[in-house]
């Protein structure tokens, strides 16, 4: 049995999003280096436009960011970006759609996303600030039907932007 996911992949039909669809994924002052490495290597998985992180007052080692970025540390576009960046990214066709537990959520599942889309998650123990959380089109919450309540950033991403390209090419 051939395990070789590069092998698998090439075997299959285009899998990729309509030209119409774009996603740009990105994180409010993660804390975390390797959460910030998780989303460069998802943010490329998805072939998406950006992978963004707000900058914090805190500096990032590298090392860490690559080891678990992978390759896709070189590969993909991404980038820390000041909060007034961040906001001129919001108004510049893309639809802003943040992941977090607050008033007017909807369940992602049962909600329509955008073709265009700066998917926003917040900061590990803080979230998502709330001027920016006024300024988005699309609040979504992940169900969490256990016991567990919480997920670690990069995993609620991946399920968010894996909902996102679901809706995209499965009608």
């Amino acid at each position: 049995m051939n395990t070789n996911s590069v092998k698998f992949f090439k075997s299959k039909l285009n899998e990729s999003v309509p030209a119409d669809s774009e996603i740009i994924v990105a994180a409010w002052t993660l804390s975390n280096p390797e959460n910030i490495g998780k989303i460069i290597r998802l943010a490329h998985n998805l072939n998406a436009k950006q992978a963004l992180f707000i900058k914090s007052k805190q500096v990032h080692r590298e090392s860490k960011i690559k080891k678990t970025a992978g390759f896709s540390f070189e590969q993909m576009d991404w980038d820390f970006i000041s909060e007034s960046d961040f906001l001129e990214k919001i108004n510049s066709g893309y639809e802003l759609a943040i992941l977090e537990t607050c008033d007017g959520s909807t369940n992602i599942f049962t909600t329509k996303l955008p073709k265009k889309i700066l998917l926003l998650a917040g900061n590990e123990s803080h979230g998502i600030p709330e001027n920016i959380i006024k300024l988005s089109k699309h609040k979504i919450y992940i169900p969490m039907p256990g016991g567990c309540k919480s997920l670690n950033i990069s995993n609620a991403l991946s399920v968010a932007a894996f909902e996102w390209y679901r809706q995209q090419t499965m009608p």
